[in-house]
């Protein structure tokens, strides 16, 4: 997939050496580029942002279909990651040049103007296809929900996780009898398990990587934990803020304290952490993209959700889902297959779980198949204490919040501004936010919000 180290957007592009070509800038893959030429009664476009192993695994999948379903020919596209994946298929959907069926981070189905940029799913035809309300987690499901329709149907969450090696925890005497690293339900307890990691670190390696200067991950960590403080963003009516600038402190100042105390080292920014996590340091903090990563380096370690340091359960998700495309006059046969590929990738989400994602169909979280999954089958748990971004137009994976918010975590971390100036910092923006107006469809973000 890459080396260790890279970021998501990194990752994806360097493995999967992404090409662009076409007024939308993309480039297929798989067998899928035959589809045109194909006899078979129906064609579906599908536009993805998967490359690296994402891209082999999906690419696995929907020839999987194709071999169970040859009357179907899907024709699958690759476009950039992040934000120039948003904007061409915007672009698409406006200009009714949408495909049939796309993937969207569920976190920015709010603001991608549902009913006009999107169009919602139709849930007997999901449920003839087998798949069905009741095999979701119910709040992962509500998300995908707007106005009372259907926006988005989920593959999977991804996650914040802890990685750990068990070798370099073996000797601190952190592992418990069942081989896992010690239960952590206090930040005490937490800064006492990296004071004993450290003893048993080899020299030159810091005791934990955690982006500490990336404003993508320090907001993931920072939502994680504010929402285990329980945390709240703005009022139900998306009116007002309800920001909590005390419990943003505290969260801000636990972050601060891992460089402060020296169990991060402020010059291993970036990857660097992952790098060091391989070479034996003890504790990383990263995506469950990274468990492809660590499996190729053949690691002794293991993976939780971010530990519980304020007494609840709860770590950074997100969720890549399937979503319609607006298109005029919507349905017919496509429509039908674009329904029914969805369903079946969902349904045989077991080959996506090997890239770390957890499966958003629950039954395929009770399989043997899965259940013997390492280090997976020990952070499945995450399903059930999703920490997500707050559910406005602006929020989601590469969203402006992230954008404007995590530089402020960032800068609060590094030293260079004080957790309780940070944390009004982020109260003030985050009601700049909810005044401002949402590009997509020029509705205000609380228009928006109640539109939740």
């Amino acid at each position: 997939m890459g080396r260790p180290g890279l970021n998501r957007r990194q990752l994806l592009a360097a493995a999967g050496g992404l090409a662009v070509a076409g007024s939308f800038g993309f480039a297929a893959l798989g067998t899928g580029a035959d589809a045109l030429a194909s006899d078979a009664r129906t064609r579906v476009r599908y536009w993805n942002l998967f490359s690296g192993g994402d891209g082999a695994n999906m690419i696995a999948m929907l020839d999987a279909f194709r071999k169970d379903n040859p009357d179907i020919a899907v024709k699958d596209s690759t476009l950039q990651w992040g934000s120039p994946f948003y904007t061409k298929l915007a672009m698409a959907a406006a200009g009714n040049r949408a495909p049939d069926l796309g993937v969207m981070h569920l976190g920015r189905v709010t603001g991608f103007s549902p009913g006009r940029l999107l169009d919602p799913w139709d849930v007997d035809l999901l449920a003839k296809y087998g798949v069905r309300e009741a095999d979701f987690n119910p709040e992962l499901w509500k998300r995908a929900v707007i106005d009372g329709k259907l926006y988005a149907l989920p593959l999977d969450i991804h996650v914040q996780l802890c990685f750990y090696r068990k070798d370099v925890l073996r000797k601190a005497g952190l592992l418990g009898s069942d081989g896992r690293m010690v239960p952590v339900t206090s930040a005490g307890e937490w800064f006492e398990v990296l004071k004993e990691a450290r003893k048993a670190t080899k020299k030159g390696l810091q005791t934990l990587g955690f982006w500490h200067n990336d404003q993508n991950f320090q907001w993931w960590f920072f939502v994680a934990f504010y929402t285990q403080l329980g945390g709240t963003w703005f009022d139900d009516a998306r009116t007002g803020v309800t920001f909590d600038t005390d419990k943003a402190t505290q969260v801000l100042e636990f972050l601060r304290r891992h460089i402060t105390d020296g169990y991060a080292n402020a010059g291993f920014g970036g990857g660097a952490g992952a790098e060091q996590f391989v070479n034996g340091s003890p504790f990383v903090w990263e995506g469950n993209w990274s468990v492809p990563v660590f499996e190729t380096a053949k690691l002794d370690y293991g993976a939780t959700p971010l530990p519980p340091v304020f007494g609840r359960q709860a770590t950074h998700a997100e969720s890549h889902a399937f979503v319609l495309p607006h298109q005029a006059g919507r349905g017919g046969a496509a429509n039908d297959a674009a329904h029914r590929l969805a369903a079946y990738v969902v349904q045989h989400a077991r080959q996506w779980s090997a890239g770390g994602h957890i499966p958003a169909h629950t039954p395929t979280l009770s399989t043997a198949a899965y259940r013997e999954l390492s280090p997976q089958n020990e952070y499945v748990s995450a399903m059930d204490h999703q920490a997500t971004e707050p559910k406005v137009w602006f929020a989601g994976s590469t969203g402006i919040l992230a954008q404007r918010v995590g530089p402020i975590v960032v800068s609060s971390t590094m030293g260079s501004t004080r957790p309780e100036a940070a944390a009004r910092r982020m109260k003030s923006t985050l009601a700049e936010l909810l005044a401002s107006k949402n590009p997509m469809d020029g509705r205000t973000a609380a228009q928006g919000g109640a539109a939740a």
